[in-house]
């Protein structure tokens, strides 16, 4: 199938797919005698993988390393755990970062009154060096 399909049927823009290839996470394709592109269901399969890993948030990295150990299926799967885990930090501290900031941003809503824009509680301390919750 040409490119144009292959973005079709897994909802990739084709520069994407192009900046897959380039930087090795899907694997050139073949040619056709024309010189277009032919991709088969392998190269549609390891795309799903790539966007789905994505989707999930993984890094560019993390799918390559993802990647690397699918390819090896005879491995234990101890290693793409590790992956997995590690991203399941990052994930946590997203979650508790947003947290955080979800507080500070009622708590300035809650400092909000109906006065004018000079007096306002939020647009001061948006302009403070500190935020009250930042620590040190």
């Amino acid at each position: 199938m040409r490119i144009g399909e292959l973005a079709k049927q897994t909802g990739t823009k084709v520069e994407t797919i192009r900046y897959y290839e380039s930087s090795g996470l899907l694997p050139e394709p073949a040619r056709t005698q024309a010189n277009y592109r032919d991709y088969d269901l392998s190269h549609m399969e390891r795309l799903t993988f790539i966007r789905r890993s994505r989707a999930l948030g993984f890094t560019l990295e993390s799918v390559r390393e993802l990647l690397r150990l699918a390819d090896d299926s005879e491995d234990p799967c101890d290693a793409v755990d590790e992956v997995a885990s590690a991203h399941l930090v990052a994930v946590d501290q997203k979650i508790a970062d947003l947290t955080a900031l979800r507080e500070e941003l009622s708590l300035m809503l809650q400092c909000c009154g109906d006065g004018t824009v000079g007096d306002c509680k939020i647009v001061s301390a948006l302009a403070s060096p500190r935020l009250p919750g930042d620590a040190g």
